[in-house]
């Protein structure tokens, strides 16, 4: 939606639309029923003190907001390339870790803000599925990489993740003890991402209930394969649209080839010759349509790739043969590289 990062829609992310469909209803349905708000609050002190436990699970799912609802629901949306890159299971292992381990940090944190500062929040804690989400900010941090759009006062930047970072700020600052949900997804994150402890290995699905969910639910929350591209957007001037044309044809061209390359090598085995699959791109300023077909016959000679960032791709969990095509497929350019891998 707002970085690109992949294929627009929920396709191969049953998980994040069901997480889009399911708690968004039922928040517009408490919106229709206030006396029943009443259940999901997310009370503290009422586990504490009533042993309320249910309200763990209760409180921590519907968001009673709806501003938290649309905020949330738009950085799920986002948050689905994890799925499409780690899978249903691993994206919901994650979202069960940062789950769990959010609602211990969340005591942690209430008792502390009590002891140190004197702030009563244990009955005022936002509900909804709000600590999931910060949590995703960590791999999301660490493994998309950064892409640059525009410059705005002189070494300021926006870039493919300016957005998403604005749209947390605003969850961050739509109630009055957000705040602790947000340092207790992100501390959770942390945790689940860099493998503190082994939590990993203990807040996980098993194999057996993934199976059960994919065999019922996955054929609900299914989506087809998108068919069309997005719409190009409108240049300032006939010369800006016409550049903004071909550089969505030679990208069209470009993912086509390269899907049909790797169908070859599953049935066919060996590696893909990315160099004859991409010749150097046809320069676009005063040659004409001969010379164009000229420069695109001869073969580029093979790029040094720099292995600093062939590691950064292994790091994202890229195989090195792969990361070494894709590099010299995009002249080294490693954001180029990691779009094509995490699309296929």
């Amino acid at each position: 939606m707002f970085c690109s990062t992949g294929s627009s829609g929920l396709y191969k992310a049953p998980l994040s639309k069901s997480l889009l469909l399911v708690p968004s209803s039922l928040s517009l349905l408490l919106a229709l029923l206030p006396h029943c708000q009443r259940f999901f609050l997310y009370d503290l002190q009422a586990v504490k003190d009533d042993f309320q436990i249910w309200r763990l699970i209760c409180g921590r799912i519907i968001c009673l907001d709806l501003k938290d609802t649309f905020c949330s629901s738009l950085l799920i949306y986002n948050f689905r390339i994890f799925e499409r890159r780690y899978g249903s299971r691993k994206f919901a292992s994650f979202l069960l870790g940062s789950w769990v381990l959010s609602a211990l940090m969340d005591f942690i944190l209430v008792e502390t803000a009590w002891y140190c500062f004197g702030i009563s929040a244990s009955r005022n804690l936002p509900s909804g599925f709000l600590a999931p989400v910060f949590a995703l900010f960590v791999p999301f941090y660490c493994s998309i990489p950064r892409v640059q759009v525009a410059h705005i006062l002189g070494p300021l930047s926006i870039t493919n993740k300016t957005l998403i970072y604005i749209l947390g700020l605003q969850l961050f600052t739509s109630g009055s003890y957000i705040w602790i949900v947000a340092i207790s997804g992100l501390i959770s994150g942390i945790c689940y991402n860099s493998k503190i402890l082994q939590v990993h290995q203990v807040l996980y699905i098993p194999s057996w209930m993934a199976k059960f969910f994919s065999w019922t639910l996955e054929p609900i929350f299914s989506s087809s394969e998108p068919t069309t591209e997005a719409r190009i957007g409108m240049g300032a001037t006939v010369d800006i649209q016409r550049q903004q044309r071909v550089e969505v044809l030679d990208r069209q061209l470009m993912l086509s080839q390269f899907t049909q390359a790797r169908r070859q090598r599953q049935q066919q085995g060996g590696m893909i010759n990315w160099n004859r699959l991409f010749p150097p791109l046809r320069q676009r300023q005063n040659v004409n349509y001969r010379d164009g077909q000229q420069s695109e016959q001869q073969a580029s000679p093979p790029l040094e790739v720099s292995e600093e960032q062939v590691a950064r791709l292994m790091e994202m969990g890229f195989s090195r043969g792969d990361a070494l095509e894709a590099l010299r497929a995009s002249n080294n350019d490693l954001n180029v590289a990691t779009n094509f891998l995490l699309q296929h």
